[in-house]
């Protein structure tokens, strides 16, 4: 009974596994394209119509939420996403950073030192690095960098300018027509981020018009790796750094009238503000700590712990978060729309979409986290993972050569086969029954003599 039972449960599960497998049709040489719309809030799928990334969606597979890194902010999270770390950890703190032992800055328009970048290994430099192997980039932030002496074989220096056709048709001929071949490679568009900044994201009839083009940024995309004969093949994720969330005049929160200028200087700004103090860094700190009720004041090491946001050089000595919506200012400055705040925040939160044969066909997922990317790029490129902070089973029921099982779906197997143990054993029990010889019954015979004899009491 027991190797019957054995024998049920190992056919039962090698023919799932078989079956998840059985959707994986990797080429001998998987490639990868990874795409960032900056500033692409995860709800934004929801409120707006967006039919060719719709479709992306239904054909791949979606994440419904990404769980960015603090502070949520651009160049942070860019390196996050490719290099499956901490910023504390990667070293890309902040949009704005100063180090004080070099009395180096670091800022978006001076940003191409490798100092800055080199605490950390991006996907591509690994995948460079590789025979045979070539990353192309198109202005994904830190990929005009000599990061540890290298850089894609392909890209292009960050100009805003220029349009996403031009970057588009730039990483399609660097697919198509590279010698080696290219299998790692990056896009970056700067929105709705732009537009989210000065709209803010609550006015629908301007961020529908962004939002349109992006989606029609996907479907030229789409079509450009189809007509190259490369939609089947190239695995595609299509992701972002950061959401965006309302601001108004009516929250802002002065400095001024807290603490004078020349008691400190500002590093990186609102909503999540660096402060080296030039005096007493307590005396800065008693000054701001109870500034403003929507502004938590933290000193470095009284960062919280969730926020990994401790232990690297670059995060100053005292931090000021401001409250979703709120705006630090030295003036009357502010945009409409704003990131970088708490990632625990909703609002903050991208999303993820992907297809190609690494993933599955239309599968959803609710939550990973955005330092999950990078192990799970590598495992479809073949690479060998740096050291770093994701989690690559958070990403399995995404991937088709994983067995990925839920709880839901796991009761329903034991149960499953709970029952089709009990129906087997029935029926063997049933056959057994049916199939057994019963002793033949003999009767009783009294020989013919002694028929007339007396019974013997």
């Amino acid at each position: 009974m027991m190797s019957t039972m054995k024998l049920v449960l190992t056919l039962l599960f090698s023919g799932i596994i078989t079956s998840c497998r059985s959707n994986s049709t990797y080429n001998l040489v998987p490639r990868l394209l990874l795409v960032s719309f900056d500033g692409f809030r995860a709800d934004y799928l929801k409120k707006y119509e967006l039919p060719h990334l719709r479709n992306f969606i239904e054909e791949g597979v979606l994440v419904e939420h990404v769980k960015n890194v603090f502070i949520t902010k651009t160049f942070p999270n860019h390196y996050s996403i490719v290099t499956g770390l901490y910023e504390e950890n990667h070293g890309i703190v902040a949009n704005s950073m100063y180090d004080a032992e070099t009395q180096k800055r670091f800022s978006e328009s001076k940003d191409k030192d490798p100092f800055w970048w080199n605490e950390a290994t991006p996907i591509w430099v690994t995948n460079e690095l590789e025979e045979n192997r070539t990353s192309a980039a198109a202005m994904w932030p830190g990929t005009d960098v000599a990061i540890h002496n290298t850089t894609p074989s392909y890209f292009m220096n960050y100009n805003s300018s220029v349009t996403f056709d031009e970057r588009l048709d730039n990483i399609a001929k660097w697919l198509n027509n590279s010698d080696p071949l290219v299998t790692f490679a990056t896009l970056y568009w700067e929105e709705p981020d732009a537009s989210g900044h000065k709209y803010g994201p609550e006015d629908k009839e301007q961020m529908s018009v962004v939002l349109k083009e992006v989606d029609n940024h996907v479907g030229h995309l789409v079509h450009k790796l189809k007509t190259l004969g490369l939609w089947e093949s190239l695995n595609v994720i299509i992701t972002s750094d950061h959401g965006m969330t309302q601001c108004s005049k009516d929250k802002m929160i002065k400095l001024d009238a807290c603490i004078d200028r020349s008691s400190y200087t500002i590093v990186d700004t609102t909503p999540v503000a660096a402060i080296l103090p030039k005096e007493n860094q307590t005396y800065v700190f008693k000054k701001l700590e109870h500034c403003n009720t929507h502004m938590k004041v933290y000193l470095k090491d009284g960062i919280p712990e969730r926020f990994h946001y401790q232990h690297n050089k670059r995060i100053q000595p005292v931090l000021l978060v401001a409250d979703e919506g709120w705006t630090i200012v030295l003036n009357e400055s502010f945009k409409l729309g704003d990131h970088g705040y708490d990632n625990s925040l909703p609002s903050m939160h991208p999303f993820l979409a992907a297809h190609g044969p690494a993933f599955h066909k239309g599968y959803k997922h609710s939550t990973i986290n955005i330092v999950d990317i990078y192990p799970m790029m590598c495992h479809i490129l073949g690479l060998k993972p740096h050291p770093n902070n994701g989690t690559f089973s958070n990403t399995k029921c995404l991937l088709a050569d994983q067995w990925c099982i839920n709880l839901p779906e796991a009761i329903g197997i034991v149960i499953g086969a709970f029952l089709v143990l009990t129906t087997l054993t029935c029926l063997i029990i049933i056959m057994k029954n049916k199939l057994s010889v019963p002793r033949p019954f003999s009767r009783l015979q009294l020989q013919e003599e002694d028929d007339d004899d007396p019974l013997i009491g």
